[in-house]
This record gives structure tokens, sequence and C-alpha cells, in this order.
């Protein structure tokens, strides 16, 4: 797609459009829920859902105004996705948070006497397919969640939507790295990250 195909106006934005076009953050799925119909912009010749950039940059904004209020040290962010497991690593080392990636274990969020138990106050997930088991867990013990949402999740138990691709190796990287500079700005802190320190080699 290129930046005819999707003719809107950013004023503000984070980045010039072009950058989450090349990115592929508005590429979705060739399915949708319900839920994510109004982040929807079009479908494609090909069947592939895709996403409103205006949606999806506004989100990252609220998103990280939303995490910056809470104690770094007390925010977790969970992935089982390949592709989002360096740059969710890199997000909670920049910040000052938590991470877990690869598989979650049942219990980390609702078992005290479990090795690894641990008690954020909010949690960040990068696919809530993948990360449902910490989804739940977050649910039972009151802590809220955002979430990365391709345009085939359920955003039910989900308290703040970003609506992305999230299964791409680049559009993952752009999303931790924009949440990542936006929520130290919202702290008052400048850094000299940029998307590609957020992006695994493959």
């Amino acid at each position: 797609m290129n930046s005819n195909e999707m003719e809107i106006e950013l004023t503000e934005s984070l980045v010039p459009v072009e950058e989450y076009l090349a990115a592929g953050v508005h590429i979705g799925t060739q399915q949708k829920n319900d839920d994510m119909m109004k982040f929807i912009y079009r479908v494609r010749g090909d069947g592939l859902y895709i996403l409103d950039i205006r949606e999806t940059d506004g989100r990252i904004k609220t998103a990280a105004q939303f995490i910056a209020k809470f104690n770094p040290a007390e925010v977790l962010v969970v992935t089982s996705r390949q592709y989002g497991q360096y740059p969710a690593k890199r997000f909670a080392q920049a910040i000052g948070g938590m991470h877990k990636v690869g598989r979650f274990i049942p219990g980390t969020l609702t078992n005290p006497n479990m090795d690894g138990f641990i008690e954020p106050r909010l949690v960040l997930v990068t696919d809530p397919t993948g990360d449902a088991q910490a989804i739940k867990e977050a649910v039972q013990t009151g802590i809220p969640v955002v979430a990365l949402c391709d345009t085939n999740n359920s955003t039910k138990y989900i308290d703040l939507v970003i609506p992305t691709n999230n299964k791409g190796r680049k559009a993952l990287s752009m999303v931790y790295y924009l949440l990542t500079r936006e929520v130290l700005k919202e702290r008052g802190i400048t850094t000299s990250l940029v998307q590609e320190d957020f992006e695994i080699e493959l």
C-alpha cells in the first residue's frame, strides 16, 4: 500500500504516515473480529483488512499517557510472539519495567508461592490470542490490560486497545519504539533510541 491508497492527513502524528505504512502497521489479517470493526479503515481486494492509522497513532499517545502514570517497575510487558520478544524487552528495559517473553507460566500473577511470582500494576500484551493466559490472570487480580490488537483479535477484557499489525517484525518494532518514546516523553525524559533499536536482526 502506498500513501495515496490511504488518503489521510495526520496532524501532529508521532511519525509521518509513510513511516507507518512502510512498517506495515496498518496491515491486518483476512479475518475480522466485530470488536475491531471501529478500527478498520477498509478491506483490500485480496481480502486483507486494513487498520486506520489515525486510530493507531491516537491510541499509542493515549496508551503512553496511561502507562506513564504507573511506577515503571510495576509495568509488565508480555509476549509469546517471536517478533514481539525483542522489541518488548527493549521497551521494558528503556522504561524500567518488567518483561515476560516466550511461554507465560500459569500462576505468574496469581500464585504467590510460585518461583517467578510478580505483582505488576499494569500489563501490556502483544497479542490477546497468544497472551491469553496473562490476560486471564490480570483480570483475576484486577490489573488493567493494554493490548496491541490486530483485526482478528477479541478485545474482551482489554482496557485499552492499540489497533496494529501485531505479527510483523517491522510493525512491532515501530509500535514498541513509539510507545517507549512517548512514555519517556510523558515522564520528561528524552531518548536517543530509534526504531531500528527495537528491530531484531533476521
